[in-house]
Parts: C-alpha cells; structure tokens; sequence
C-alpha cells in the first residue's frame, strides 16, 4: 500500500530556516525550487521584486541565489537545476538583510556600517560618508576587483519603514522612507554593472526609488508563474 505523507507528517520541514546549506546538509526536506530560480537567473540581467509575509521563505530563496551564483554547486545536487546551470561562471554577491541591520539608533549610520562590512569580505574600504554614495563606492569597487558584473539581494527592503507605520509612527517612518529612496536610486545608475537583482519585502511602498526610478525592475508577487517559487502548498489527495 503506497504511503501518503501531509504537512503534518513531515517532521523536518525547514520552518524558518534562512540558509540553504543548513537545509540541504542536515537532512531536512527541500521542496526543489531550483527550477523558478533559474527561470529568474538564467538572463544576462534581471531585476525583480517579491513580495510575500515574513517567515515564508524569502530569505531562504535569496540564500539560494546567493549559493548558485557563488557557484556552490555540492548544494545543489541532484536538483532539478544541478545540470543545467554553469557552475564555472561565478559572480561576487551583495547581500543586504535588513532584518540584521539596526536601524534604530539611526538608518544611515547603520547603512554605512553595513557598506563598510560587505566591503571587507571582499578586502576594500568604503571611503564615502553618505549612504547613498557608499553604496555607489561598493558596488563599483567590487566589480573593479573582481571584473565581474555584481548579483545584489536586498531582503526585507521595507523593513525600515514598517517598523515605524505598526506603532502609528508615521513621521519617522516617511523619515526612513526618504532615506531608503536616496539610497536605493544608486541601483539604476549601477545598473551597468549589476548581473542580477533582486529585492524582497513585505509591502510595496510606491513613493520608494525601487520603484519609482528602476523601471526595468519586475514585480513577480502577482505572476502566475512564480507563485510557487517560496513557502509551502498543501495539496488534498
């Protein structure tokens, strides 16, 4: 008698887990995404934009992307992508989670000292005292040494505000804003040296730069084709 197995059954589903090596190498089941990954990575640019609640698996698709273009290919193996990618082609990678920056004691001092952390992963200094052109200085820096087009992944890009709209602190949030869209615009003029994009969070805040100034930027929270590319589907038998 064949044996079927629900949600309930599965005693090793990765809940909340942000790193795709802790869940490929201790046994827990991976639904294999790899297939909505490659249709977003395999162009020579993309930009896109997810959104999705938090705790549903975000960090953990960006976590993926980072080990692909990292060329981390014993993660991937016997996936569905582990044959059709380059795994000779590799790309350094900007990672930005602000769920990990503290932004309390204020956002652009807490953007400048990320900056300057990321940059000395890669061996550089961040010389530029303004967010906005730190970024800039980062992003041109890296592809100068590495000669490589750069891969950035923004997690919870919104995060900053909506930790100001839920106590109905709205001028510090617009604060936060203002501030994010400064820093964020530097993404179309880098577009040059950008391999591939991607932002996530949990809302979408229109009067932000990502995306009132990167056009070429493409919001797949509502595209059929990617609906299933986080998170879990329970399907009644």
């Amino acid at each position: 008698m064949q044996e079927i197995y629900c949600m309930e059954t599965l005693s090793f589903l990765p809940i909340g887990r942000q790193y795709f090596a802790d869940v490929r190498k201790d046994g827990s089941v991976y639904v294999d995404k790899t297939e909505y990954i490659y249709q977003l990575c395999q162009p020579a640019f993309g930009g896109y934009f997810l959104s999705r609640p938090r705790r549903f698996g975000k960090s953990l698709t960006l976590d993926t992307i980072h080990q692909l273009f990292a060329g981390k290919r014993e993660l991937f193996k016997d996936l569905w992508i582990e044959d059709k990618w380059d795994w000779l082609q590799t790309f350094p990678v900007i990672r930005l989670s602000f769920e990990n920056i503290g932004h309390e004691e204020g956002l652009r001092m807490a953007l400048l000292i990320e900056m300057s952390a990321i940059a000395a992963t890669f061996e550089l200094t961040i010389a530029s005292t303004s967010p906005r052109q730190a970024f800039r200085e980062l992003i041109t820096k890296i592809a100068a040494k590495t000669s490589k087009k750069v891969v950035i992944l923004v997690d919870e890009y919104d995060k900053p505000i909506v930790d100001y709209i839920d106590p109905y602190d709205f001028k510090k949030a617009n604060e936060q804003r203002d501030i994010l869209k400064y820093f964020y615009a530097i993404l179309k003029s880098a577009s040059n040296l950008t391999r591939f994009l991607f932002v996530t969070g949990v809302s979408k805040f229109s009067k932000v730069a990502i995306f009132s100034d990167l056009n070429h930027l493409f919001d797949i929270t509502l595209a059929p084709r990617y609906a299933g590319i986080c998170g879990y589907t329970q399907t009644e038998l």
